[in-house]
């Protein structure tokens, strides 16, 4: 039997967890329909909202003295969602705010994925988890996939503004 504090924690992560998979699914639906990431639609709205409780939630997330990748990664996100925002409302750069809306939103499923996988290879099965250290190849292999489909996302999504003449 867990105490009440423990029970808190479990489902304080569970939480965060719930959030961040509502976050993925919302942002690849977004992607999917509208080819980039604007807070003028639903899914979108949806996907910088939970990423956003995902990141603060992830920050609550910690023991005593343990700050690391997975939080740096939060705050990270949290700033490419408020320069994302800025670049939606062209405060800066001008003709280039699409470019670096669709660079600073799709970063965003990087900081959601990266820990995610990480900590799923290192926890799971319970007895015997997958990966057994950060330098796992297989993590390090799920990383490498990461970066290669951000980049090309945000390839695509360029040439997408610019055929569409969104800049």
């Amino acid at each position: 039997m867990i105490g009440a504090k423990e029970a808190i924690k479990t489902i304080f992560g569970w939480f965060h967890t719930i959030m961040g998979i509502a976050a993925l699914l919302s942002g690849a639906y977004s992607i999917i329909k509208y080819k980039i990431l604007e807070s003028k639609n639903n899914s979108a709205k949806i996907f910088l909202l939970t990423t956003v409780i995902t990141s603060v939630s992830a920050l609550m997330i910690y023991k005593q003295g343990s700050f690391g990748v997975a939080h740096m990664l939060a705050v990270v996100a949290l700033i490419a969602v408020a320069g994302g925002m800025m670049m939606e409302k062209r405060l800066i750069f001008g003709w280039l705010c699409p470019y670096f809306q669709a660079i600073s939103y799709s970063a965003l499923f990087l900081f959601h994925l990266i820990p995610a996988i990480t900590d799923a290879l290192r926890r799971l099965p319970v007895d015997d988890p997958i990966a057994k250290s950060f330098e796992d190849p297989l993590i390090l292999s799920f990383y490498l996939a990461f970066l290669v489909s951000y980049i090309i996302l945000v390839i695509a999504q360029m040439m997408w503004i610019k055929n569409n003449k969104i800049v």
